[in-house]
């Protein structure tokens, strides 16, 4: 989609160096991290919502990499996945945030 930023840097009209890629997802830093370890997954595929993602294969992949990166990043040292939608996300581009390390905040 024309003007949208992870469209650009999928398209490598924005430099940004990857930690994972491939045909249908890339891994990368967020640009203002909030902790230490701060990743976007982000399909390439311009969905807008994640109420727009409906390919099970996709999904399916998304969640592989969301996997990989978590063992390989946060493994045991707490972590937070999520996702914005509903017109409250700054890009309009479906992408998942991996934060952490995060401690429990509440104990039962």
């Amino acid at each position: 989609m024309s003007g949208c930023v992870f469209c650009k840097i999928r398209d490598r009209e924005i430099p940004k160096e990857f930690e994972y890629e491939d045909d249908d997802v890339m891994v990368f830093p967020d640009i203002n991290p909030e902790k230490p370890v701060h990743i976007l997954v982000v399909p390439k595929k311009h969905i807008e919502d994640f109420l727009d993602l409906t390919e099970k294969d996709l999904i399916l992949k998304v969640k592989k990499v969301l996997d990989k990166t978590i063992k390989d990043k946060l493994k045991n040292k707490g972590y937070r996945v999520s996702v914005n939608g509903g017109g409250s996300q700054i890009i309009d581009h479906l992408h998942f945030h991996i934060v952490g390390p995060i401690e429990k905040q509440y104990k039962l």
